[in-house]
């Protein structure tokens, strides 16, 4: 073959490597990689699947809309396992392996107040939808903002409730033996101290306990007015209230508090014992806030399923990634970020937007309510003005 044929072919070679290369680059940036940190396994792997469904529902909604600008969003998610050490590689993996440009996620806190100082450190922005630690957005993070509030706030609807309706003498406290449970019990005392009623009992127990008589019993031996409970874990809570429904310990308030005692299959699994029980809450899908309803009912079609609070975060969380990303100068973390704080816009969950009050910094204002359990659904008791139905108190059954 002459060598000026030779040396075409080989220059027609290279052109076509090259534009290959190009056209892989170019489909390679046409997503944008957005990475989530999420407990799907571990003890809050309930609460993360329910998160990752949300997750991928509003990824899901958003790509079909066209995306951001014409560009899809690529949902990178990441199990922590509930472990902060898991998570602090699983963030470190999204960040310099994936390129992610933002980061959504963090359910557990002691999991996020390790991925977050990643995140700051790494320079990436990263919205945490549930993690309630007061902490994480006390640190003075520029690149960590939160979308729910935090843990300190839960309890001004069930403040409100117990000055102007049932006011208490006494109280008993039972609580998982975590650092979540003892920060509900921290959080407790706060409540004790604005309303000056008496703890008679306080006593924790461990994860791996099924029998609670023996506590019930104390518990009952004491005849407090309100009975508190701490418990994440959907197993203890549907145990402690059967069983307390078993010895007839029926106080004039039970009031449950965590994730355990929101959760629709709470009523499923403890059936009549769930009757009467109160709980603070973030959210409901009462509340009346714009596409609530609309996005209980789907996420429910679609994963046969009904989400609480959790799905409610991590769908608001993933709109306002989307949000920020829209109005980005670039897909450059800092850009991201910049833009991420300039938020103000309405979700499921609530209006959204960072703001800094007393030590907080990026941190989303949101109400709180007193819900409860009546005729089998979770029906918003307190503020009287947003209230789905009126409270049964004394709820004593």
């Amino acid at each position: 073959m002459p060598m000026k044929n030779t040396y075409k072919l080989s220059c027609m070679f290279w052109v076509l490597a090259f534009l290959s290369i190009l056209m892989v680059g170019t489909a390679f940036a046409d997503n944008i990689k957005v990475g989530v940190l999420l407990p799907l396994t571990g003890k809050l792997a309930t609460a993360g699947e329910i998160e990752q469904n949300a997750f991928v529902m509003a990824v899901d909604e958003i790509n079909a809309a066209g995306g951001v600008a014409g560009r899809k969003i690529d949902l990178i998610i990441k199990d922590t396992a509930t472990n902060p050490h898991v998570g602090g590689a699983a963030i470190e993996k999204l960040i310099s392996q994936d390129r992610v440009v933002v980061l959504g996620g963090g359910c557990s806190s002691p999991v996020t107040r390790t991925t977050a100082a990643v995140a700051q450190e790494r320079e990436v922005p990263f919205l945490v939808n549930t993690a309630s630690a007061d902490e994480l957005t006390e640190m003075k993070r520029k690149y960590v903002f939160r979308l729910n509030p935090p843990a300190s706030e839960y309890s001004g609807a069930l403040v409100s409730f117990l000055t102007k309706v049932a006011r208490m003498r006494t109280a008993a406290i039972l609580y998982e033996n975590t650092g979540f449970g003892r920060f509900g019990v921290k959080g407790f005392y706060k409540v004790r101290r604005k309303l000056n009623f008496r703890v008679v009992l306080k006593r924790g127990y461990d994860a791996s306990t099924r029998d609670f008589r023996p506590l019930l019993a104390m518990v009952k031996d004491r005849k407090p007015d309100l009975v508190y409970i701490v418990s994440h874990n959907i197993l203890d809570a549907t145990l402690l209230m059967q069983q307390a429904d078993e010895l007839s310990l029926h106080p004039r308030l039970f009031l449950g508090s965590a994730a355990g005692f929101t959760l629709p299959e709470f009523q499923d699994y403890a059936g009549e014992a769930s009757e009467y029980i109160y709980s603070s809450t973030i959210w409901s899908p009462s509340v009346s806030y714009s596409g609530t309803r609309s996005f209980y009912d789907r996420f429910d079609a679609k994963y046969g399923a009904h989400p609480d609070y959790h799905g409610a975060q991590a769908y608001a969380a993933m709109y306002v990634i989307a949000d920020s990303l829209k109005r980005a100068k670039s897909f450059d973390p800092e850009d991201v970020r910049n833009a991420l704080a300039g938020t103000d816009m309405m979700t499921v969950f609530g209006p959204v937007k960072f703001v800094s009050y007393g030590k907080k910094k990026q941190q989303n204002r949101l109400p709180t309510y007193l819900v409860q359990w009546i005729n089998g659904k979770l029906e918003i008791v307190w503020p009287r003005e947003v209230a789905t139905a009126r409270y049964v108190y004394p709820a004593s059954r």
